[in-house]
C-alpha cells in the first residue's frame, strides 16, 4: 500500500511475537516495547539528511557526516506509546518530546484529549508519531489534527501492529503522514481491538487490567 512501510526485520518480527504472546509478563512486556521502539526507530530515521563537519580524531583531522537540521520530536500517544519512545529516545537520547493524551471512548471509540504538551518550533522539526496500536485510525487521526494544528509539517507515524480499516483511514484524511509498522492483521472485533493483534498494550505494559 502506497505511503505504508512494514519492516519485515526478522528481529522485529521475533520480537513482536514474543510481545503477542499473552503469557509474557509485565516486566517483560514493557522491555519488548522498549526494544521494538529502538529497532523501528532506525526504520523510521534511515532517510534523515546528513551533511558534513571537520573532526579531529585522535590520529587526524577528517570530514565525516553529522546530522542536518533541527533535532527530532518523538511524539508518543499517551500512554501506550511511552515505552516504545523511550527505546527511540534510547538511540536518540537528543530528541525532544511532544506528549499527546488521547484516549478512546469505548462506546463509540471516538478520540477524546485530555493532555497536549509540545515544542513551541513544531514546524520546523520532523515529528515522529508512536502508537503501538492502528486499530481503527481515530486515536492517530486526532494527534495528527492536533500537531498540524500546532504547525507541524511533516510528520511519521510509527506503530507495531496495524489493522486495514486504520490504515486506511489515516491514508484517506493523512495521505502526506507516511506510516512505519511491523505488521498489518485482519480485522477488528466487536470492540475495535485488533484480531489477532496483541490486546490492549497499555494494560498489559502498566500491570492495570
Amino acid at each position: 500500500m502506497e505511503g505504508v512501510s512494514v519492516v519485515n526485520h526478522p528481529l522485529v518480527q521475533h520480537k513482536l511475537t514474543l510481545v503477542r504472546d499473552k503469557h509474557r509478563s509485565t516486566k517483560t512486556f514493557r522491555e519488548l516495547l522498549k526494544e521494538l521502539g529502538m529497532l523501528l526507530c532506525y526504520e523510521v530515521t534511515r532517510d534523515l539528511p546528513l551533511t558534513e563537519i571537520e573532526i579531529e580524531t585522535p590520529l587526524a583531522r577528517m570530514t565525516a557526516p553529522f546530522l542536518k537540521g533541527k533535532k527530532l520530536v518523538i511524539a508518543p500517544i499517551l500512554r501506550s506509546g511511552l515505552t516504545v519512545a523511550e527505546g527511540m529516545l534510547d538511540l536518540v537520547p537528543t530528541a525532544r518530546v511532544a506528549h499527546i493524551g488521547l484516549y478512546r471512548e469505548p462506546e463509540t471509540f471516538v478520540a477524546i484529549e485530555y493532555f497536549f504538551k509540545a515544542p513551541a518550533d513544531l514546524a520546523e522539526r520532523l515529528v515522529i508519531v508512536v502508537l503501538p496500536l492502528l486499530a481503527t485510525g481515530n486515536t492517530a487521526v486526532a494527534a495528527l489534527d492536533r500537531l498540524k494544528e500546532r504547525g507541524a509539517r511533516s510528520i511519521r507515524l510509527v506503530c507495531l501492529i496495524s489493522a486495514p480499516p486504520g490504515v486506511e483511514r489515516m491514508r484517506g484524511i493523512h495521505p502526506d503522514v507516511p506510516i512505519w509498522t511491523a505488521a498489518i492483521d485482519d480485522s477488528l472485533d466487536e470492540s475495535a481491538f485488533i484480531i489477532p493483534g496483541l490486546g490492549d498494550a497499555g494494560d498489559r505494559a502498566y500491570g492495570t487490567k
